[in-house]
C-alpha cells in the first residue's frame, strides 16, 4: 500500500489491559482505582504478597454468574474489607479480612456476583454502605480494555 501526501499510516491497535492495570471505578459516591480479576489464576492470586496498595486502590473479583462467595487472606499481609455486590451492582455485604487469616470469608447470599476488596476501614470511613451502588458502566468498559466481552458478565446489554 502506497501512502498519498501527508498520509500517516495507521496507528497500532492499543494492546490489551492487563489484571495489572488499575481502572476508576466508582462505589456510591467515592471513586477507587481496582485492578480487575477475571481470570481464574488472576482470581487465585487475587491481592496476595501486596502491601503497596494506595488508600484507594483494591481489587475487584468479576464472576460470569451471581453465586455465593468466599474469600479467604491466605499469604495476604494487607488487612482489607471486601464488600459483595449483586448483578446490578448494589453492595451487598460488607466484610473485614484479617492478614493471613486462612478462615474462609462466606457470603449469605447466593445471589452475588462482584467482590471489591480495598484497605481495612474504606467503606465506613468513605461513607459506603450497603445499598450503595457499583458504577458497572465503568466495570463494562474496564473488562472490554482488558479484551474481555462485558456480555459475558450480563453488562452491556
Amino acid at each position: 500500500m502506497v501512502a498519498g501526501c501527508g498520509a500517516k499510516p495507521p496507528a497500532p491497535p492499543a494492546a490489551p489491559k492487563t489484571g495489572g492495570d488499575f481502572f476508576a471505578i466508582r462505589l456510591g459516591d467515592q471513586t477507587v482505582r481496582l485492578q480487575v480479576a477475571v481470570l481464574p489464576l488472576e482470581m487465585e492470586r487475587g491481592l496476595m504478597g501486596r502491601r503497596d496498595l494506595g488508600p484507594d486502590e483494591g481489587m475487584i473479583f468479576v464472576y460470569r454468574t451471581a453465586q455465593p462467595l468466599s474469600f479467604w487472606m491466605h499469604d495476604t499481609p494487607t488487612p482489607l474489607d471486601i464488600g459483595f455486590f449483586t448483578p446490578n451492582g448494589e453492595l451487598a455485604e460488607i466484610y473485614p479480612l484479617l492478614p493471613f487469616d486462612e478462615r474462609t470469608v462466606r457470603s449469605r447470599s447466593d445471589r452475588l456476583q462482584f467482590a471489591v476488596e480495598l484497605p481495612q476501614g474504606w467503606y465506613r470511613a468513605h461513607g459506603v454502605p450497603p445499598g450503595a451502588r457499583l458504577d458497572l458502566t465503568a466495570l463494562a468498559a474496564a473488562l472490554q480494555a482488558r479484551d474481555f466481552e462485558p456480555r459475558l458478565f450480563g453488562l452491556g446489554r
